[in-house]
Parts: C-alpha cells; structure tokens; sequence
C-alpha cells in the first residue's frame, strides 16, 4: 500500500470527491503528490484511501464511495470523509458540525441531487464544477490540470474555513466571561467573532440586548439577534431619529460629539471613542427609542 495515497476515479469531477480530498489533506492524513485518479481496482487497492469510486464504503478499509445500491444514506464521499476524521477523533464533535454546516452538507446534498439550484445563486459545487474543462472528451492532461486546480481551491477554502472556526473558538471565553455579567449589553475591549458563541452558550435567553466593541479604529454599537437565525434582525433597533445619518447630522440628533454613522437598518451604529458608544448605549437604554 502506498501511504497517504488517495485514489479517486478519472474522467470528470465533482465537488465531492474534490473537498473529500482537500479534507484528507488539510487534516494531515494524505499528500496532494499522491492523489492518483483512475477506475483501475488494481491501482486502487494500492492507495490506502479511496473515494467516490470502487463501490465500497467501508471506513475501516478506508474506502469511501457512495453510489452502489447497498448504501442508502446521504453522505458523499466528502461526508464519509468528514464522519471518518470525527470517529478517528481527528476532529472533536464541535469541528465536525461546524464543517457540516458550513460546507459538508450542501456538498453532499448538491452531489445527491437533494438541491435544486436558484436563479443568481452560485453554491461551492457549482463553482468546484466550473473548474472542469468546457469541452467534452477532453485530453487527460488538461483534466488532470483541472483537477488540481479545482482542488487547490477547494483546499484554500477548507483551509480558511478551519482557521476562521478556531479562531472563534479562542474568544469564546472572552465572550463567556462577558456573558456571566448578565448586563443588558456586551462590552468587549478587542473586535472579535462573539455571535455564534454567544448563542451557543444561551445567548437566546440572556438579557444583552446590544455590543460594544472597537472596530476598525473606532468604536460601534450593535443591536443583537433573538437569535443565530435571524441574524438581520435585532431585538431592539436603534432609535429611529438616528437611521442612516452621518456625521454632523447624527451629532446634532444624538446630542453626542463622537457621532459618525448609523445604518438605515437600526441594527449597528459607528462612534469615535468607547466613551461616545457608551453614551450612545446609555441613550438608547434611557432615552427616548421611538
């Protein structure tokens, strides 16, 4: 068997067995040197895993295909691939659904035909399948090539996306210790990702209604969500006098000098220092919000 070796078959490609790949690698356990794409069994059963060809799903051979009749499920090979890296503990359960919800799902239900594509919407596959070569019958090289550069890109993207979800989860103590204030606002001293922890922890039933926090050398104040899923909305907008003004404008009508801007949509506000998006904050809690 030739180690961290990934077999996977030739001809066109999809964005399954692509990520499947792409996750194989950027969780250290296969080389993109040792990708070898083919049909032939006897080349396959050389490579220690195989995906989305030789009909076989069985993990503890490392085999991941899911087209033969005997499986019934919902998985691709990319979600075979990413059940496989959960129960080998290569990844804990809080990585796997982060990787599930993020791509993995849509990945599997694309390839399986569970989603029907919407007019102006580009999803991961589709872009994965532009990747392949527009004329049919195409040389074996530039397929080759094609592949490659379909999985570099899908390999950034996995790639990115684990740096993203780890760097959140180094701030959720942050976002946890502000939390156990049980204040009507957030106040952070750093801008960081504090959304998807704060409603992970019980955010829907805590009582802050607003952030504060630095951003981009200023300092803002945000409306929160109910919840994950209505992320647009906010439980209680920003005063309506303030809607879309800037600068002098919202100076005067707030009555606050560090005034720089606030969205037509209520939801976030732009101030110049923490003291002015405190007196905002302070505004808003006790003045007047009509």
């Amino acid at each position: 068997m030739n180690k961290r070796s990934i077999g996977t078959h030739d001809g066109s490609f999809h964005a399954d067995e692509v990520t499947a790949c792409a996750l194989l690698i950027c969780f250290g356990l296969a080389d993109r040197d040792k990708i070898v794409r083919t049909r032939d069994q006897k080349v396959l059963d050389e490579c220690e895993f195989v995906c989305d060809v030789g009909g076989l799903y069985d993990p503890a051979k490392k085999h991941f295909d899911h087209h033969q009749s005997e499986y019934t499920g919902e998985l691709s090979s990319a979600g075979m691939i990413l059940l496989y890296l959960k129960e080998q503990r290569i990844i804990d359960q809080p990585t796997y659904d982060f990787f599930n919800r993020s791509l993995i799902y849509g990945v599997d239900a694309n390839d399986n035909g569970k989603i029907t594509s919407e007019m102006g919407t580009c999803t991961f596959s589709q872009v994965v399948a532009n990747f392949v070569p527009s004329r049919y019958d195409p040389p074996v090289e530039v397929q080759l090539k094609a592949f490659f550069n379909a999985l570099d890109f899908a390999l950034g993207h996995v790639q990115r996306l684990l740096e993203r979800f780890e760097y959140v989860m180094s701030c959720s103590e942050k976002v946890v210790e502000s939390m156990k204030k049980n204040d009507k606002f957030l106040y952070f001293d750093e801008a960081l990702p504090w959304m998807d922890c704060f409603f992970e922890k019980g955010g829907e039933t805590h009582p802050a209604l607003f952030v504060v926090m630095p951003s981009g050398g200023h300092w803002k104040l945000r409306g929160i969500p109910p919840t994950l899923e209505e992320r647009m909305k906010v439980r209680v907008p920003l005063p309506q006098q303030w809607a879309g003004l800037l600068d002098a404008d919202l100076k005067r009508v707030s009555g606050i000098e560090g005034a720089i801007f606030c969205h037509k949509g209520r939801f976030i506000s732009v101030w110049e220092t923490k003291e002015d998006a405190l007196k905002a904050l302070e505004y808003v809690l006790n003045g007047d919000k009509s």
